[in-house]
Parts: C-alpha cells; sequence; structure tokens
C-alpha cells in the first residue's frame, strides 16, 4: 500500500512539474504588418492582457506605415516619420528590418497582417500575397512555427466601389493594364467577400485565420453607437481593443470577457468589445 501511495504522489508530483513548464515556458509571438496592426498600440495593448493571464507569452512586432507582405522582404527602409516611409529595393546582400527580425529568435506564433485591397484584388491575392507568405515562412527556424492570418475589415466606403492597381506592380505576365476587386455593393457583401478572399488565401498556404472582419461587422452593425474607425480604414482605440482582444483568445484559449484589463477603454465598452470578440 505504501508504494502504491509513493507512485500516486511521484506520477502526480512529475505531473504538475509538466503542467507548471507548459503554462511558464516563453512563448514568442511576432506580428508582421502595417499601421492596420499597429495604430492605437495594439500589440502592446494584447501584450497587457496577457500580463494579466499568460505572462510567458511575448508579443513582438514589425510593422510599417503602408507596407505589403510582399516589401517585407523587398524594401529597404531609408526614412520614417509617424505617418510615413521611404523605402528602396534591397540590393544582393542586404537584408530588410522584417528578415532581421524573423532571425532574431525560434518565434513560435507569427501573425501576418496585409493591407485589405491587396486581398480583394484576385491576382494580387493569389501572385505576391501568397508567394509573399510562402518566402517569410522559409526564413522561419522553427518548424512547429504557426501562423495566424490576420483577417482585416472593410474600410468605410460610398458604394458601389471597385479596387484596382495597375497590373504591373502586380506581375509583369499580366497582360490586361488593370487588375479590379469585384465590385463591393454593401458592407454586409464586402466583409462576406473579405473574409471569404481571407478563406482562400488561408487554405492555400496552411495558416490559421483570425475574424477580426466579422467583429468589426457585428460592431458596426449592432453597436453602431461605438466608433470603431480613427479614420476611413484605421481603428481607433476601441477598434484596436477589439483586436487585442480577438488575438488574446486565439492566443490564449481564454474568455476575453473574463479579463479585468481594459486598458483607456471605459468599463461598460470594454465589456462590450470583449463579448463581441467571443
Amino acid at each position: 500500500m505504501k508504494n502504491i501511495l509513493l507512485i500516486l504522489i511521484t506520477l502526480i508530483t512529475i505531473s504538475c512539474k509538466s503542467h507548471k513548464k507548459q503554462t511558464t515556458e516563453e512563448l514568442n509571438v511576432l506580428f508582421i504588418g502595417n499601421s492596420l496592426t499597429y495604430f492605437y498600440d495594439m500589440p502592446q495593448t494584447l501584450q497587457m492582457m496577457l500580463n494579466e493571464t499568460n505572462p510567458n507569452i511575448k508579443i513582438d512586432q514589425s510593422t510599417f506605415p503602408g507596407q505589403s507582405l510582399s516589401g517585407h522582404l523587398s524594401d529597404i527602409i531609408t526614412s520614417r516619420t509617424e505617418n510615413g516611409m521611404s523605402t528602396r529595393k534591397k540590393e544582393e546582400g542586404e537584408t530588410t528590418e522584417t528578415e532581421i527580425k524573423i532571425a532574431e529568435k525560434n518565434w513560435d506564433v507569427i501573425i501576418l497582417q496585409t493591407g485589405t485591397v491587396s486581398i480583394l484584388i484576385p491576382e494580387n491575392r493569389d501572385l505576391k500575397v501568397s508567394k509573399a507568405i510562402t518566402d517569410i515562412k522559409k526564413l522561419v527556424s522553427n518548424p512547429e512555427c504557426k501562423f495566424i492570418l490576420f483577417n482585416t475589415w472593410p474600410s468605410k466606403n460610398e458604394y458601389p466601389e471597385q479596387y484596382c492597381y495597375p497590373s504591373r506592380i502586380i506581375d509583369k505576365s499580366i497582360e490586361k493594364d488593370r487588375c479590379c476587386s469585384p465590385t463591393l455593393e454593401n458592407l454586409e457583401q464586402e466583409t462576406k467577400l473579405i473574409n471569404k478572399s481571407y478563406d482562400l488565401v488561408a487554405q492555400k498556404n496552411n495558416l490559421l485565420k483570425s475574424d477580426n472582419g466579422t467583429k468589426f461587422y457585428e460592431v458596426l452593425t449592432k453597436h453602431p453607437e461605438i466608433e470603431l474607425y480613427e479614420d476611413d480604414s484605421h481603428p481607433n482605440k476601441y477598434g484596436a481593443f477589439l483586436n487585442a482582444c480577438v488575438f488574446y483568445q486565439m492566443l490564449t484559449d481564454k474568455k476575453a470577457s473574463e479579463l479585468k484589463y481594459n486598458g483607456e477603454i471605459e468599463p461598460k465598452t470594454a465589456e462590450l468589445l470583449k463579448q463581441v470578440a467571443e
């Protein structure tokens, strides 16, 4: 009987130590994106949420204004301000800031964000966005790294709307002059098209996908008293808080509504946004 009890105690001790290691081992998360990610310090807000329940999860970022995923690998930044930057194409032997950041650590999670319009134009989505994702994945040293595609939201539009890029900036092999998105008729149709476009990219590249676009739509349609935009496209403090809640839940598998942290958001509004994120 004493031997059985000793074995049980040993097993429980080992189990507890293993669980403690799993919950305390550092998990490194990197955002790669642009101002849709960093506006109102969204990654830092997410870190404050994590500090409350999962301080072992550490957030870092490589985010620059207006930068596409392909630009993160091709552009050398020559100057920058708070709202913009100047770049040139990298030359042989040069390394971009994002490439340097990727090489810094064995990242456990990388969250990829590019401009919404770039996803809506099929040729750009297939030829540039997917290629950039493939190239980024090749640079990551951790074979167990998980990749999340940041599903963004519609800009404020007057409908109908259509976005176009000159074909030459996508791929020289495209024969027509312009590549365009489908015509967008209303907010609901645009949100569905954005989500479907991100679904296609996620499936093609074997990525997880966030649901920020749907959460924005829910607030816009069910809680119009809450303004989520700083301008026509960027999130304000409420939009950034909502985004942080979405990623908090993805990284922890816990409910944002159980968080005490509200940041600079009024408690009632913060609680509503936390509920929407679920």
